[in-house]
């Protein structure tokens, strides 16, 4: 359910961060594997700072006051029939699922490559499937409840913001074009997480550590759904990632559709 639509008086303000920029979305390779998994071109990452300390447990407050926020409203865009565009009505309300966000490797995806979904070379095991023609074991894993594969990665690791992305990757846009090897999901999900998180050592025990909280979000407008789409599609997300130090925050997207087929 969102969040109830009574009067609202933002806490926080933001400022667009126009210089940022994000490796992945400047990589060769990262940006030749999201154009084959028909996500080039509907992919974004927009940076933002704001003004007051954040903490998890004002979550709503913090994505409410952003979709309100004048600078954001000016400067957000989110893609509709094919072209970027801005949010066209005042946004009432919000639902946040706060997403966990520890890892910082990727060790979390190990017991895949022992459990029978991939060859020793990597390559992934195809599947014949009832309803897809082209169809394979990493895919079933990832999509299927029942499937004997579905917690080879554990309930809690698979609530994770590492495994989500890595899950958004595989299943792609609209027409897709499927690895046949998990190396190429494995390292950009290793990128983009890489780009889109911060961390911290430990001066103590040298240990890194995760800072950054992760929120899932969608916005309503006065007629439902607006951002990130009308639609209900898993493949049409937000997460905004924030940095409680630096106090900025990142929104990261992808609306489900057709990429665009050249660099």
């Amino acid at each position: 359910m969102a969040g109830d639509t009574c009067a609202f008086d933002p806490k926080f303000s933001f400022i667009p961060l126009l210089s940022k920029t994000f490796s992945f979305l400047q990589d060769k390779a990262t940006l030749r594997s999201l154009m084959k998994w028909s996500m080039l071109g509907r992919v974004s990452a927009q940076s933002y700072r704001f003004d007051q300390s954040f903490y998890p447990y004002n979550s709503r407050d913090f994505a409410l006051s952003f979709f309100r926020d004048p600078n954001v409203v000016a400067s957000l865009k989110k893609m509709e029939s094919g072209a970027w565009m801005h949010l066209d009505n005042p946004v009432v309300a919000v639902d946040v699922e706060v997403v966990p966000c520890s890892k910082v490797s990727i060790k979390l995806f190990d017991p895949i490559y022992s459990c029978g979904i991939l060859r020793s070379s990597g390559e992934i095991v195809q599947y014949v499937h009832d309803v897809y023609a082209v169809y394979d074991k990493l895919r079933q894993m990832l999509q299927e409840e029942d499937s004997e594969h579905y917690y080879v990665v554990g309930r809690e690791e698979r609530r994770e913001f590492l495994f989500r992305l890595f899950k958004h990757l595989c299943l792609g846009g609209e027409i897709c074009q499927y690895e046949d090897r998990i190396a190429a999901y494995i390292n950009t999900t290793k990128k983009i997480y890489k780009d889109l998180i911060s961390v911290q050592k430990d001066p103590a025990t040298k240990e890194i550590s995760v800072v950054s909280t992760v929120l899932k979000v969608c916005a309503h407008d006065e007629y439902g759904p607006c951002y990130p789409g009308r639609r209900d599609e898993e493949q049409t997300f937000a997460y905004m990632i924030i940095d409680p130090f630096k106090r900025h925050v990142v929104l990261f997207y992808h609306c489900y559709g057709v990429g665009n087929l050249t660099l």
